[in-house]
């Protein structure tokens, strides 16, 4: 009976030390699990290929070439930072509208194109400002419209979601309040198709929006004296990518010394884009 007791005794212990190591595995198995995890989140900053997120429509800044390839300052821009930092580049052209949720979802990593910063802190994380841009109206040169109060009972248009249209719905809406309409509309390209057409009297728009148009039919439009605001275009990512945002600045301050930037804005400087713009040095 003492040797049956002893040898139950026994297994007990080796249950119990067995059921101990087990133990000890499995607290290190979690352990390494969570300092994978930990790693893992920690390099989500870290990326391959540069996705970027564009207006296709966007002129000189992102756009359809005449060979069909897809085209523009920003894009070249991007490709210089791309090949900076070792990464693939990929160019994907967006629904303007519905670029927040693109970022979001990881579907692009950033926003590159002709991208207003103010009044969007907040929902996005930033590279430093780039290139200085300004709100104008554009009409029609023989329109008769030389001033903002010309526009009184007028038809002015702008982009869905865009810089203007955010300066119009606030620091200027005692302005807009004096249109007869203020529309949207998806692209630029169709807002200046309109405007030369008749159909509205205004396009609200980017300085270099303005210039590549003016610049591509001379004489046809005109562009009022007063600006709607002043601001800055600069690189947008998802909320709480900095080192992202960082590198890419630091990539941009380094093209802008060794000469690249001068390079890409005399390329579309026929386009309207004046390197004089550029703020980052």
């Amino acid at each position: 009976m003492k040797k049956t007791f002893l040898k139950i005794a026994a297994c007990a212990c080796a249950l119990c030390f067995g059921a101990a190591v087990l133990a000890g595995c499995s607290s290190g198995d979690s352990a390494s699990s969570a300092s994978s995890s930990a790693a893992t989140e920690e390099g989500a900053g870290e990326i391959s290929t540069l996705i970027v997120g564009f207006d296709n429509s966007y002129p000189p800044y992102g756009y359809i070439g005449d060979d069909g390839a897809y085209t523009g300052f920003d894009l070249d821009l991007a490709a210089k930072v791309a090949e900076d930092n070792g990464w693939q580049i990929e160019l994907m052209p967006i629904d303007w509208d519905a670029k927040d949720a693109l970022l979001s979802q990881g579907t692009v990593n950033c926003i590159w194109n002709g991208f207003t910063m103010e009044g969007r802190e907040d929902d996005y994380s930033f590279s430093e400002p780039y290139m200085l841009n300004e709100q104008v109206i554009v009409t029609k040169a023989d329109s008769g419209i030389s001033s903002e109060a010309d526009l009184a009972g007028k038809t002015v248009i702008t982009q869905i979601d865009s810089a203007a249209l955010d300066v119009l719905e606030g620091d200027k809406k005692d302005l807009a309040d004096t249109f007869g309409r203020l529309d949207t509309i998806s692209d630029y390209n169709n807002a200046f198709l309109q405007l030369e057409s008749g159909t509205v009297d205004a396009v609200a728009c980017d300085l270099s929006i303005a210039a590549y148009q003016m610049a591509a039919k001379p004489g046809v439009y005109a562009q009022l004296p007063d600006a709607l605001s002043s601001e800055h275009y600069a690189v947008g990512f998802k909320k709480g990518d900095d080192a992202l945002a960082a590198q890419v600045t630091e990539s941009l301050k380094k093209l802008y010394e060794d000469g690249t930037v001068a390079e890409i804005c005399a390329k579309y400087a026929d386009q309207g884009l004046d390197e004089q713009n550029w703020i980052l040095k």
